[in-house]
């Protein structure tokens, strides 16, 4: 009698197992902890030693079971991208994601280092017309950021973390102007890459666009099934699609649209290259001799 040998499949992702009761204990126990000690030392209020050390040792075992967590999912076979979205909720991962696009982008703007742009059929930047808007809003950050800094000398605390405030402000605007012109729309591989700062990166293949036309509007209403991504208040180009796709929200929330308004610097290049592309024919391979 013979036995048929057990096949072994990859664990899912699904089918992972998930934190235990301790760990999620621990983690309700040691987190609120933590914020409100962070609290306490921001506002100044006296904080014995015994209960900080206690906070310290409360982080480093959330830490070492958090670890011990990962380690297990990598053993049963899901990949680092896996195990982090075990470990964190979906919403707090975009959203840290995102805030890191944005920082990132400030890089590449001062390395002028444009994001995806690598073998790309057409680049077509589209952050020209917020320009101004953004470096005035830029500057007026800033100025706020000194004014406050002089109000709240003798309130030192409270001076404190208002400057990380302004300054993380500042630098967010800024990124958020970066992330617009480090990330342009690209035309590649038969697919239009639609972006814009760094919450939106839409790719519509060119086979499902319905019709494409120049269209300038200056005012949007928010209508279901569709997408609007004004730079400047104004859109210049319009997508229809055969079909919808898929437009996830910044934390995750799933979107369908079938109309896409978009800007670009120079509309009528991106107009003349979409086009181009649906309408040449691909090469028929010719049949060897």
């Amino acid at each position: 009698m013979t036995t048929t040998p057990e096949i072994q499949t990859p664990l899912l992702q699904s089918e992972a197992p998930a934190r235990g009761p301790v760990q999620r204990k621990l983690r309700a126990i040691a987190v609120p902890a933590q914020l409100a000690l962070v609290a306490c030392l921001f506002s100044g209020f006296p904080v014995p030693d015994a209960v900080l050390f206690g906070g310290k040792v409360l982080l480093l075992i959330l830490l070492a079971a958090e670890a011990h967590v990962w380690l297990r999912l990598r053993r049963l076979g899901l990949s680092r991208r896996q195990a982090l979205a075990r470990l964190v909720p979906e919403r707090l991962a975009r959203y840290v994601a995102h805030e890191a696009r944005i920082l990132a982008s400030l890089v590449r703007w001062i390395a002028r280092r444009p994001h995806g742009v690598g073998e790309a059929d057409g680049v077509f930047p589209h952050a020209r017309d917020q320009a101004a808007m953004m470096y005035g809003l830029t500057f007026v950050c800033v100025a706020e950021t000194v004014a406050l800094s002089f109000l709240l000398a003798r309130w030192p605390v409270v001076h404190a973390v208002l400057l990380v405030v302004d300054v993380y402000t500042v630098l967010f605007v800024l990124g958020m102007h970066a992330a617009a012109v480090t990330r342009p729309h690209v035309l590649t591989g038969g697919v239009l890459r639609v972006r814009q700062a760094a919450h939106v990166d839409l790719r519509v293949p060119l086979a499902r666009i319905a019709s494409f036309r120049r269209e300038t509007r200056f005012t949007h209403e928010k209508k279901d099934g569709e997408l609007n991504l004004p730079i400047g208040s104004q859109t210049s180009l319009t997508l229809e699609l055969t079909e919808p796709v898929n437009a996830p929200k910044l934390l995750g929330a799933p979107r369908l649209v079938q109309v896409i308004r978009l800007h670009a610097d120079d509309p009528k290049s991106l107009y003349d290259a979409v086009t181009r592309a649906r309408t040449t024919p691909a090469p028929v391979p010719q049949d060897a001799d």
